[in-house]
């Protein structure tokens, strides 16, 4: 039988939480309430990365006063989902840009290779001017 633990493990446990379901709500609320793709993209990638972050604190304070030994295991979780969550987030924005931009959208940018002149090799040996 596992012992209850102390009354001031069990109410930051319980606040972390609560805090993430909190977040978790706030994203959700702007998902449905945004209209355009990359609006509806920014809540759920911050409200989950604050969420991740709510739950490990927990989780750390729980298991460590329970075993008696500080209990980092849950900081592989969170390291992982910080590397991940950016990424895919980049990954899913950029890939709309691209589809948008080959549907013809008038209000998309066109790429940078399009802003930008080619170089030739004679501009790449001779100094830019600053």
């Amino acid at each position: 039988m596992i012992p209850p633990l102390p009354l001031w493990v069990e109410i930051p446990v319980a606040l972390l939480l609560a805090l993430s379901g909190v977040f978790t709500l706030v994203a959700a609320i702007g998902v449905v309430r945004f209209r355009s793709f990359f609006q509806r993209m920014h809540p759920p990638a911050l409200a989950f990365s604050f969420s991740a972050w709510c739950v490990t604190l927990a989780s750390i304070l729980y298991f460590s006063v329970q075993d008696g030994a500080l209990s980092l295991h849950a900081w592989l979780i969170i390291i992982f989902l910080s590397l991940t969550v950016p990424v895919t987030t980049i990954l899913l924005s950029r890939t709309e840009l691209f589809r948008r931009r080959n549907s013809g959208d008038p209000d998309m940018p066109p790429p940078l290779s399009a802003c930008v002149a080619p170089s030739t090799d004679a501009d790449a040996s001779s100094p830019t001017p600053r």
